[in-house]
């Protein structure tokens, strides 16, 4: 599958795949005033994440994978994530299961604000969740801790990107207990990725992400590995090979005194 699937795509599928999962990442009180036919919610904002080291990554694994049960996510699931745009929440859902090296994922492009445009079908009532067992295997290739960011900050090879606005970067808008942004990254918003709720054409994100070279390893975060996952999503559409989110992002990174930092003044 494509990260990406137009919602008329997404109707086509609703009548013929057995196997589709439809998850609507908003908060219930959107849910329930109408979504796709057929999805169940989760509301992805519940899963902030703000510790990567080795027991705060075994503890991440083994509650998503419960939350990937819940669901009822199966190995030959094909599972598409919505919220109202293309947006970090479905970004989100897409980046987790790809760290599960589960293929067979995408996000509505888009978002419920234009399958409402292009009127096509809605329900109201709330679809329950069928548990399952799911028991993929964690994908190294797609996340990136604390202390794998830290040292990468001198290595020429590795393009670091903050997905967050120009005031957090420079730390004019504080979020943690310092300000500022990691050390050597670069400021490419995550909002510049997105044009009347979808994502702009690949001619126009090729611009956005002309500096960084596409043979290199990118990192991308924000302050709650959210943006950060809408960055990747539109990297990877892109064809960059080697990227990776960081997952603690700013809400571990800027509260921990022991990692470097820079702000608008040192930069």
């Amino acid at each position: 599958m494509n990260l990406l699937i137009t919602s008329q795509d997404l109707n086509n599928l609703i009548k013929k795949e057995d196997n589709l999962i439809i998850i609507d990442a908003r908060s219930f009180s959107e849910y329930k005033n109408g979504h796709v036919p057929g999805a169940i919610n989760i509301d992805l904002f519940q899963l902030h994440w703000f510790d990567t080291s080795k027991i705060g990554m075994r503890d991440f694994n083994r509650q998503t994978k419960l939350l990937l049960s819940n669901i009822g996510i199966k190995e030959n699931s094909a599972v598409i994530f919505y919220d109202n745009i293309s947006g970090m929440a479905a970004a989100r859902g897409v980046w987790l299961l790809l760290y599960f090296f589960h293929k067979k994922v995408c996000m509505l492009d888009g978002g419920f604000q234009k399958w409402k445009r292009e009127k096509l079908p809605i329900e109201v009532k709330s679809n329950q969740f069928r548990n399952t067992r799911f028991g993929g295997k964690t994908n190294s290739n797609v996340i990136a801790t604390a202390n794998q960011v830290k040292n990468s900050i001198s290595n020429k090879n590795v393009v670091i990107v903050d997905a967050r606005s120009k005031e957090e970067y420079n730390g004019n808008e504080v979020r943690a207990a310092r300000r500022g942004h990691i050390p050597s990254s670069i400021n490419i918003d995550w909002s510049s990725n997105i044009k009347n709720d979808t994502f702009k054409n690949r001619e126009k994100l090729s611009d956005i992400y002309s500096k960084i070279p596409k043979n290199s390893q990118v990192i991308t975060y924000c302050q709650g590995g959210y943006r950060a996952a809408n960055s990747y999503v539109a990297l990877k559409v892109l064809g960059y090979k080697n990227v990776k989110m960081y997952l603690g992002s700013w809400g571990e990174w800027g509260n921990r005194l022991d990692l470097p930092v820079e702000d608008g003044n040192t930069a």
